[in-house]
C-alpha cells in the first residue's frame, strides 16, 4: 500500500473542514445582512410614505384653499348686489335698466370638483422596484492574458430595462469560492455598459482573482452573480538586499549605486547587519523557492557590484522586466545559480547567464557567458524582458516594449538559478507579477529559440 495515502486523506480533510468553515462563515454573514437589510428597506418604505403622505397632505390644503377663495368671491359679489337692491326705490325703473340687472355670479362649484379615480388607480398599484436578476458569469468564456483579465457574463433572461453592470473583483491565494473575510477587499469597476469587461496592466501577486458582476436599471441594484475564481499565477521577487554588495542600495523593486555604500563599518557592525538580513525561508511554491544568502560573510565583494532576486527557479516558464535608470552607467541582467562566489561576475563563469550594456566610455551591448562575450548588433531596449524557461534549458532577452528576440541561450540547467543583476554608476528598476507574454510564447513556438546564431555561447551548464 502507497506509505502516502494518510497525508493525503489528512489534507483532504482538511481542505475539506477549511470549506465547511468557510461556508457557515458565508451563511453567518448572509444572515447578518437579512437583519441589516430588511431594518434598512422598512425605513425606507415608511420614509417613501411619509413623503407621499405629506404630498397628499399639501395638495389637500391648497385645493381647500383654492375653494375658501372662490367661496369668498361669489360672496362679495352677490353681497354688492343685494346692497343695490336696497336702493332700488331711487332708481328709474327704465325697461332697459331692468335688463341689466343680472348677478354677476352664480351658486355653482362644479368647476372645483375633482376626481381621483386615476390616482387611486395608481396608489392600489404601488409595487416594490422591479430588480434585475443576477447575471451568470460564462467562465468558459473568461479569459486570463497578458497581465489582463476578460470578464464574460450574460442574463439568464433578457431584461431590456437593465442600464448598466457593476464588476467586483479582488486577489486572493484562496482556491474556489471567496471568502467572506479575506485579506484584501473588493474593488469595483461601475457603468458598464456591455456584458464584458477586461481589466488591463494588472499585476499578478497573488495565485487568484475573484469575481462576480450585478446588473442594475434605473431604480435599483440586482443580486450578485455567483462569484467565480481565474487563476493568475506569475513570477513575483524582489531583490534581495541580503545577497547584495555593499555598495548597492537595494529597495524591493529597486538598486541603486552608492559609491559610499559600507564605509565606515567595521567588521562587527557588518556581521551584525548580515545576520540581520538573514532569515528563514519561505515555504516552497510551485517552481519557485525563496531562499536566503549564506550567513556571516558578505554576500559580494570587490568589483562584484551584483545583488540577486529573493526567489529561486527549479521548473516552469517565467519572466521579469528591468528598466536602467536614466545615465546608467554600465549594468547586467540574467541568472546565475545559487552558489555564485562572493568575487564572480555575472558572465564570467559557467554558472551565470546574462546580457551586459555599457555606456561607459566605449558602448557596448553583449551576451555573456563563460567570460566569452558576443556583441548584440541592436539597439539597446528602454526596457528589458528576461524569458527563462528552465526545462527547456533555454534564457532569452526581449525589448519588453516591442517584444523584438535580442538573444537566446540554451543551455541545460542542472541547478536552480535566481536573477541576477549588476550595475554599476546608476541603478536598475524591477518589474515582477507579469505573465509571460502571449508574444513571446508565440515567438518560442515558432522559432524554437533562434539558439543558431548564438553558438558561440550556447554551452551546457555544470
Amino acid at each position: 500500500m502507497d506509505s502516502g495515502w494518510l497525508p493525503r486523506i489528512i489534507a483532504t480533510l482538511a481542505n475539506k473542514n477549511e470549506e465547511l468553515h468557510n461556508f457557515i462563515e458565508t451563511l453567518s454573514h448572509l444572515l447578518a445582512g437579512v437583519q441589516v437589510n430588511s431594518s434598512q428597506v422598512v425605513s425606507d418604505l415608511e420614509e417613501e410614505f411619509d413623503t407621499l403622505f405629506s404630498i397628499l397632505e399639501e395638495s389637500k390644503e391648497s385645493m381647500t384653499n383654492t375653494i375658501k377663495q372662490e367661496q369668498a368671491r361669489k360672496s362679495h359679489e352677490l353681497q354688492v348686489i343685494t346692497a343695490a337692491k336696497q336702493i332700488k326705490d331711487r332708481v328709474t325703473m327704465a325697461p332697459a335698466f331692468r335688463l341689466t340687472m343680472k348677478p354677476k355670479a352664480t351658486d355653482n362649484m362644479t368647476h372645483l370638483m375633482v376626481d381621483f379615480s386615476q390616482e387611486r388607480q395608481l396608489l392600489q398599484g404601488l409595487r416594490f422596484l422591479p430588480v434585475p436578476r443576477a447575471p451568470e458569469i460564462e467562465v468558459q468564456d473568461c479569459m486570463v492574458l497578458d497581465n489582463a483579465v476578460t470578464v464574460v457574463w450574460r442574463m439568464p433572461v433578457e431584461d431590456s430595462k437593465i442600464d448598466h453592470y457593476i464588476l467586483e473583483y479582488r486577489k486572493t491565494n484562496h482556491e474556489g469560492l471567496p471568502r467572506v473575510k479575506d485579506e484584501r477587499c473588493w474593488e469595483l469597476v461601475d457603468n458598464i455598459k456591455s456584458t464584458e469587461h477586461t481589466l488591463t496592466g494588472l499585476k499578478f501577486d497573488s495565485k487568484f482573482m475573484n469575481f462576480r458582476v450585478r446588473a442594475c436599471n434605473k431604480a435599483a441594484a440586482g443580486d450578485y452573480s455567483d462569484p467565480v475564481t481565474l487563476e493568475t499565477r506569475a513570477f513575483n521577487f524582489d531583490f534581495d538586499s541580503s545577497s547584495s554588495h555593499l555598495n548597492l542600495k537595494v529597495e524591493e523593486c529597486s538598486v541603486e549605486w552608492d559609491p559610499q555604500g559600507g564605509k565606515g563599518l567595521d567588521s562587527k557592525v557588518k556581521g551584525k547587519e548580515n545576520k540581520g538580513r538573514s532569515g528563514t525561508p519561505s515555504p516552497k511554491r510551485g517552481s519557485t523557492t525563496r531562499s536566503p544568502a549564506p550567513r556571516g560573510r558578505d554576500r559580494f565583494t570587490g568589483e562584484s557590484y551584483t545583488v540577486l532576486g529573493d526567489t529561486s527557479i527549479d521548473s516552469g516558464q517565467h519572466y521579469w522586466e528591468v528598466k536602467a535608470l536614466k545615465d546608467c552607467k554600465s549594468y547586467s541582467v540574467g541568472v546565475a545559480f545559487k552558489n555564485l562566489g562572493k568575487f564572480d561576475q555575472l558572465g564570467k563563469t559557467n554558472t551565470t547567464w546574462c546580457i551586459h550594456i555599457n555606456n561607459w566610455l566605449q558602448n557596448s551591448f553583449a551576451a555573456k557567458h563563460n567570460n566569452k562575450a558576443k556583441s548584440l548588433d541592436v539597439s539597446v531596449p528602454e526596457r528589458i524582458g528576461v524569458y527563462c524557461d528552465f526545462d527547456g534549458g533555454q534564457l532569452s532577452f526581449y525589448n519588453a516594449e516591442s517584444k523584438q528576440l535580442l538573444h537566446t541561450f540554451k543551455t541545460k540547467f542542472t541547478q536552480p538559478v535566481v536573477p541576477a543583476f549588476m550595475v554599476w554608476c546608476g541603478g536598475l528598476s524591477l518589474s515582477t507579477g507579469l505573465q509571460v507574454p502571449s508574444a513571446v510564447r508565440s515567438f518560442q513556438k515558432t522559432e524554437n529559440g533562434l539558439g543558431g546564431s548564438n553558438s558561440s555561447l550556447n554551452s551546457m551548464a555544470h
